[in-house]
């Protein structure tokens, strides 16, 4: 079942649908290529008939046509690239063209810079308007894998500007692929200090002494507001404890599986678990128990929808040199405050933070932070719905104005592994979007009157 939800995932992520990534694995299996899986797709789209009776599917997955077909999809990839300017030279990454209209996903993902690299490895050609220029500066983020469309929906809603994606891998222990559009500069980023581990055993050592040699994981993979529970890590102790040692390649593959998707540790002589909440804010970049007191469930929910500290500081960074005086900020949905706390640990003073959340839990954890560390003023918002443009007007006067304005919808109706509620940007929490454009027009245009 983990193999064919991968394998739908991927298929979704490409641009197919669940039904189509169902029934190609129905006809060709779940050992089917993914390749072979696309062809199988292709061809019952040029069949026109997606529920073909046995009869039609006993000859494997249109070998014939599959391979023809195949061939052509290759060939139309290359001119695409070409086109795309994707020529994968040694010195810049490979482009997927085909991944969200023309929306170009690097690989490796690591934006336009990062710290741990001495040149650029894209060749940046961001074009800003003047009047899209800062301030008030904007900053927006979402699940870099989105579905087919979205990207550049978000791209022509925020005037146009090419996205930044980078996965957290490049920075710390675990990866998060995620998005950036924003009007920042991109000169003279600076990282946090001191940087933060990079692989498991640095965050986490005590886990060296059980870790088999046959599991060679380095990294996590991205922390999910779901974990896995009892039954399963039970059930993987039970299949090692009856197993030969070393295991078998399929006993092996089994429990390698469930360990990446759901990021369990080694505790013990063939025992597993999952991450505490508490582990999971060091390598995001969170200070020790910022979520501690809410209960586990709101915990990892909050910390899977959350931003990665490092990355967000680093592109944030700019800021600093511009407004030492500190900044005003307007912060839409942000969780558990994943801006401003990379503000806080660059050392930019937030003079004033109007922050809209809707989820209670969040709520809290973001305002026993603030009122740990902070001593500038705090306006908080419910709904989103209720800050009208009138209201974002009113703020600009009483505050002079905002100079940064951050957000980021949950990424549940965008994530490859939500099976259920995919819907996009007009998806229950991804819909949040089309308020965040609103607001910031709302922001850029009282300033400009202003």
């Amino acid at each position: 079942m983990f193999e064919k939800d991968e394998k739908i995932n991927s298929l979704v992520d490409m641009g197919f649908s669940e039904d189509e990534a169902n029934m190609a694995i129905i006809r060709c299996g779940v050992d089917g290529d993914l390749s072979v899986l696309v062809d199988s797709i292709s061809a019952s789209r040029v069949a026109g008939n997606l529920n073909l009776s046995n009869h039609q599917v006993m000859g494997g997955c249109f070998d014939s046509f599959g391979g023809r077909k195949k061939a052509r999809l290759v060939e139309e990839r290359k001119k695409k690239r070409k086109r795309c300017g994707c020529t994968g030279q040694s010195n810049q990454p490979s482009l997927d063209c085909n991944h969200d209209e023309d929306m170009l996903i690097p690989n490796p993902m690591v934006g336009f810079n990062l710290p741990n690299y001495s040149l650029p490895l894209v060749r940046v050609t961001r074009r800003i308007l003047e009047q899209d220029m800062g301030p008030p500066y904007f900053y927006y983020e979402n699940v870099a894998r989105a579905p087919t469309g979205v990207w550049a929906t978000i791209s022509r809603s925020l005037y146009d500007i090419q996205p930044e994606f980078v996965d957290s891998k490049h920075l710390c222990a675990t990866a998060r692929k995620r998005g950036y559009i924003h009007n920042l500069p991109i000169e003279n980023r600076a990282p946090l200090l001191p940087s933060p581990p990079m692989t498991i055993f640095e965050a986490f050592p005590r886990y060296k002494k059980w870790w088999p040699s046959w599991d060679q994981r380095t990294q996590f993979n991205c922390l999910l507001t779901g974990v896995a529970g009892p039954k399963l890590t039970g059930k993987i102790g039970r299949a090692l404890a009856s197993a030969d040692t070393p295991p078998s390649q399929s006993i092996q593959k089994y429990v390698i599986d469930h360990c990446k998707r759901y990021n369990l540790v080694w505790v013990g002589k063939n025992k597993v678990a999952k991450l505490e909440p508490q582990e999971i804010e060091y390598p995001l970049g969170f200070p020790k128990d910022h979520t501690r007191g809410l209960g586990d469930t709101n915990r990892y929910k909050s910390l899977g929808n959350s931003f990665h500290v490092d990355t967000v500081a680093y592109h944030l960074s700019v800021l600093k040199g511009m407004f030492p005086n500190g900044v005003n900020v307007l912060s839409l949905f942000t969780g558990i405050g994943g801006g401003e706390v990379a503000l806080h640990r660059l050392g930019i003073n937030m003079r004033t933070v109007v922050s809209v959340e809707i989820d209670k839990a969040s709520k809290r954890i973001f305002r026993d932070w603030w009122n740990q560390t902070q001593t500038g003023t705090l306006i908080e918002i419910d709904d989103v719905k209720s800050l009208t443009d009138d209201q974002v007007a009113t703020y600009v006067t009483t505050f002079g104005g905002f100079d940064l304005v951050i957000g980021g919808s949950p990424c549940n109706n965008l994530a490859g592994c939500n099976r259920s509620s995919r819907h996009g940007l007009e998806g229950k929490q991804s819909v949040l979007f089309h308020h965040y454009v609103r607001i910031l027009n709302a922001v850029k245009s009282a300033m400009a009157r202003k």
